[in-house]
C-alpha cells in the first residue's frame, strides 16, 4: 500500500486561480463580488485560500462539477 499524499492546507492566489480554472483577475473579481464586504477595512484582497474557500468560490464561479487537479 502507498502512502497517502497530505492534502494541501493553503493555496495561494495564483494556486487558486489555477485550480479553480479561471485567472486571477477573475478571482479577484468572483472574490470581491461574492465574498468581500465593502465594509471590511483594507482593501479587500485575499492572498491566501483554504480548500473550504475554493469549494465555495468553485460554486459560485459555476463550476460546481469540474474535478479538480491535486
Amino acid at each position: 500500500m502507498s502512502p497517502a499524499r497530505a492534502a494541501k492546507v493553503q493555496y495561494s492566489e495564483s494556486e487558486a486561480a489555477q485550480m479553480l480554472g479561471i485567472s486571477i483577475d477573475e478571482l479577484r473579481t468572483l472574490v470581491k463580488a461574492h465574498i468581500v464586504s465593502e465594509d471590511e477595512p483594507g482593501n479587500g484582497a485575499v492572498t491566501v485560500f483554504q480548500s473550504s474557500d475554493l469549494l465555495v468560490l468553485r460554486i459560485l464561479a459555476g463550476k460546481a462539477g469540474q474535478p479538480t487537479a491535486q
